[in-house]
């Protein structure tokens, strides 16, 4: 077992199972994490995968202001009519 580097939390993994730059995730707070050393185990925040994260989320803000932008132009449109 081992502890998350961001929340503490205990990680149940097979330390003999694990090889330097795997990749985990804590359960208890989400973060992708990263094997930095195995003798002994260290882990430490991916930052790779949180980038991707934000990107995706980034995307998805997008998708939602370009919604409620085609609403907007519905509502002008009909209060023309």
């Amino acid at each position: 077992m081992v502890n998350c580097p961001l929340c503490d939390a205990v990680i149940d993994v097979d330390e003999e199972e694990l090889d330097e730059g795997d990749s985990l995730l804590c359960e208890e707070c989400g973060s992708n994490l990263h094997v930095s050393g195995v003798g002994p185990l260290e882990l430490s925040k991916d930052t790779a995968k949180d980038e991707d994260d934000e990107e995706d989320e980034d995307e998805d803000e997008e998708l939602d202001e370009d919604e409620e932008e085609d609403e907007d132009d519905d509502e002008e449109d009909d209060a023309w009519k």
